[in-house]
């Protein structure tokens, strides 16, 4: 096709290039759409929820932070003394055990201890078969006046 161009003289048309608009225009277009856009209540709502989820930053595997209460003889001797036990996840440390029991109970804790209950062997009919499986416990101290209801009375 070049060839014939240069032959009979004619020229390739190279298509137009399309300008780009210019960063302030972009901007002045984009704040006259936010300004022709109203806010409805609905919307309101939804911003203010995002808002207060963002505040509290709700921890976002809460439930594998505290698996569950231990209810025993001697957590219940604790729970006068205001202090809980609760069976926490492996990988939780005191700072998210914290933020967890202050964000589900809505009380002030104090301080927070962890120990780590080791597997035990299991014996079935007087020989050993197994292993019971160890997990993490933690031990709670609130602020004097809260409590926590564990148990429905």
């Amino acid at each position: 096709m070049t060839l014939l161009g240069k032959i009979f003289k004619t020229e390739e048309k190279k298509p137009e290039k399309k300008e780009k608009p210019e960063k302030k225009e972009i901007k002045e277009k984009k704040e006259a759409i936010k300004k022709e856009t109203e806010i409805t209540p609905a919307v309101a709502v939804k911003k203010t929820k995002i808002k207060d989820f963002e505040q509290k930053k709700i921890h976002p595997f809460l439930d594998k932070i505290l698996v569950s209460a231990q209810i025993t003889e001697k957590a219940a001797a604790l729970a006068e003394k205001n202090q809980y036990v609760f069976k926490v996840g492996d990988t939780a440390n005191k700072s998210e055990i914290k933020k967890a029991v202050e964000q589900t109970f809505g009380v002030m804790v104090v301080s927070v201890k962890i120990t780590k209950v080791p597997s035990k062997r299991k014996k079935i009919k007087g020989r050993f078969k197994g292993l019971k499986q160890g997990y993490k416990k933690a031990i709670v101290r609130l602020k004097e006046g809260q409590t926590i209801e564990l148990l429905p009375r």
